[in-house]
């Protein structure tokens, strides 16, 4: 049975998180006081006595996950979390913001316990914790069965203004409401300020009307008071609407600190300078990073409590796992995969295509996505509004929706942005590993969620189709030049643009068999040919290797052509007459520059010259080519083979 603590003692723990807040900005000089001050009661009853979570087990599978949107009050999250008997000293606390800390300017995955997701850019959080709630679905429809609900938590996600003004948020929101993710609970900390000014300032409509018209409930309540406070929480985590919900709770920025609460001065670290007088204020001593022993026995209550539950639904498990051998294999393969799967072992099971085969990359990869997912149980992908073109739909495995949570396709609708943020939801819950997709000039519409992506490291795979000059007649708008050039300066994304069909299986073989970041496969809308005087294992394996020898020489060396994707083509052609001539195919810079200097100078000696081909912007193949043919301006609307020729993209060219 959880706790409901004393609201004497609830308020001196807000008060003494206020006094963490403000002594770890204080120090550094540096940092956000606005939401931990402002939202410190709400963190109280939330961690006290509402959250589900394990400190002595911060992974336990069926955990309420915790999302903190607003990234920048990181102090907020960081306070509780100490409070409540995570991993988290008061020397970590004390290093706030400090190099090699534990309690980084914005909580970052996998560097603390407790911390579930990359928060910062604002809004991003909201669309996370959309993609946790998704993938909660799944495994309930996949692993719960009528006797052990295995699954079954809540997702708690807490945003601010400056989220709810964020595009990603209301793109998340509007899936969210449509496939009803009633497990999902949106807290917003309204308190009418941003960085700059006051909210009213940029901010005039409804929130909750906006959320009430997506299909939410919505709930109110003083973000100041207790008993208001845990009267909202306690019901939105038991409504039964079949909505997710929204608690908007009214409060104070900067709370305690008089000199600049409830205005844009209290939202950075403005108010740091008032330490002293605001800890006396708060009835803080003047030690400072104080937490009471009475504030630590009472938060033991409730990690007892949430220990308790958290062993019972362990013997819970366990004998589901008798009882449903099959469930909880596939349970266990998904999540640990990454120690099961080599990319030699993903190669092994896709046969070779045909030797006549002239399909686009999109389609073959498409192909390679259905093979592999039957018997890749944690593949679920999605796009936006695209799937009959970006070829990814997973062919006879459902639709995700409010009336099928097992389905594998997740349909986003034209949300490119809360795609991104949704896929690593559901990449940072673990169980399933997600793909989605959309045409590559609308890549930039999600690059903020891409960027974070590769941040934290997630597995994720991101299909960009239509990826040159060769979409053709739909002209510059859909022709993107520039973003695979755009996309490789992101560190920790590999970007992989594939030639042919082997080249693509070697493609998804690399990006499956990696766990250490996301890939972006880029690929073509026009047919390319199967390159078949080149061994399929030359071609699936030297995409694994970033790069490889695709035509040697047959006189002295004196050039070589390195290209990418559907140009790769070209240069065997333009090879065929110049005995001195090596082809080299580069799928993927980021992995051949990973490579042994020994293997990349076997590939690429010293030579008279070298040229590069890529039917994009030139700026990324510097470093390899002394010259390059590619095109520095955007295309126009005219017929594929047009305008391949007319910017020289072309064998004769070359």
């Amino acid at each position: 049975m959880k706790p409901i603590h004393d609201n004497k003692l609830l308020q001196e723990a807000a008060n003494q998180a206020r006094g963490l807040a403000i002594d770890a900005i204080a120090k550094c000089s540096s940092g956000h006081l606005g939401l931990p001050l402002g939202c410190a009661e709400i963190g109280a009853v939330l961690f006290g006595e509402i959250l589900n979570i394990d400190p002595a087990q911060p992974k336990w599978l069926n955990r309420d996950r915790f999302v903190l949107s607003a990234g920048h009050g990181s102090m907020f999250l960081y306070s509780w979390l100490h409070i409540s008997g995570f991993n988290l000293s008061i020397e970590d606390l004390k290093n706030f913001r400090m190099k090699g800390s534990k309690t980084p300017g914005h909580p970052e995955f996998g560097l603390t316990d407790g911390v579930e997701a990359t928060s910062g850019p604002l809004g991003q959080g909201i669309g996370n914790a959309v993609g946790m709630a998704i993938s909660e679905k799944m495994a309930q429809a996949r692993f719960n069965d009528e006797e052990f609900k295995i699954f079954d938590h809540k997702v708690w996600c807490l945003a601010g203004d400056g989220c709810m003004q964020e595009g990603v948020a209301a793109e998340a929101a509007a899936i969210a409401g449509t496939l009803k993710l009633d497990n999902l609970i949106l807290i917003y900390d309204s308190n009418g300020v941003t960085l700059d000014a006051m909210a009213d300032k940029t901010m005039a409509e409804d929130t909750a009307m906006r959320f009430e018209s997506y299909g939410w409930e919505v709930l109110k309540a003083d973000g100041h008071d207790i008993d208001a406070i845990r009267g909202a929480l306690n019901s939105a985590r038991d409504s039964k609407s079949g909505k997710p919900r929204l608690v908007i709770f009214k409060t104070t920025i900067a709370k305690g600190i008089p000199e600049v609460e409830n205005s844009a001065k209290g939202h950075g670290e403005g108010g740091a300078k008032f330490a002293a007088a605001a800890r006396k204020a708060l009835g803080l001593p003047q030690e400072q990073f104080y937490v009471s022993k009475q504030t630590y026995d009472m938060f033991a209550k409730t990690r007892k409590a949430n220990a308790e539950i958290s062993a019972s639904w362990q013997k819970a498990f366990e004998e589901w796992g008798k009882k449903n051998p099959q469930k909880a294999g596939e349970l266990d393969f998904c999540l640990n995969r990454k120690s099961q799967l080599s990319a030699e072992k993903l190669l092994d099971m896709v046969d070779e295509f045909p030797a006549d085969d002239n399909s686009p990359t999109r389609s073959s990869s498409g192909a390679v996505m259905n093979l592999l997912a039957k018997k890749l149980p944690f593949m679920v992908t999605g796009a936006a509004d695209l799937f009959g073109s970006t070829k990814n739909y997973l062919k006879d495995m459902g639709d995700f929706s409010a009336q099928n949570r097992g389905g594998r396709n997740i349909w986003y609708g034209i949300r490119e942005h809360a795609m991104g943020a949704i896929t690593n939801g559901i990449a940072y819950y673990g169980i399933f590993e997600p793909s989605c997709a959309t045409f590559l000039t609308f890549a930039g519409y999600m690059l903020g969620a891409v960027r974070v992506t590769a941040l934290s490291r997630l597995p994720v795979q991101f299909i960009f189709t239509h990826d040159s000059v060769g979409v053709g007649m739909d002209g510059p708008t859909h022709q993107p030049v520039e973003m695979a050039a755009i996309l490789r300066c992101i560190p920790r994304l590999n970007v992989i643009r594939p030639a042919d069909a082997e080249e693509a299986v070697g493609a998804w073989a690399s990006a499956l068999a990696r766990n250490d970041g996301p890939t972006a496969l880029v690929l073509s809308r026009q047919n390319v040919p199967n390159l078949s005087q080149i061994d399929v294992s030359t071609r699936r394996n030297g995409v694994l290797k970033g790069a490889y020898i695709a035509r040697k020489e047959t006189a002295a060396l004196g050039k070589i052509i390195i290209a990418t994707g559907s140009e790769l083509q070209l240069a065997l052609k333009a090879a065929e007459t110049q005995p001195g001539t090596r082809v080299v195919s580069m799928p993927c810079m980021e992995i051949f520059d990973a490579q042994p200097q020994s293997y990349k100078d076997e590939v690429l000696p010293k030579c008279a010259e070298t040229v590069a081909i890529e039917a994009g912007i030139s700026m990324p193949w510097h470093k390899y080519a002394d010259r390059i043919v590619s095109t520095d301006d955007f295309g126009f609307s005219a017929d594929a083979p047009y305008l391949f020729e007319a910017f020289g993209i072309s064998e004769k060219n070359l």
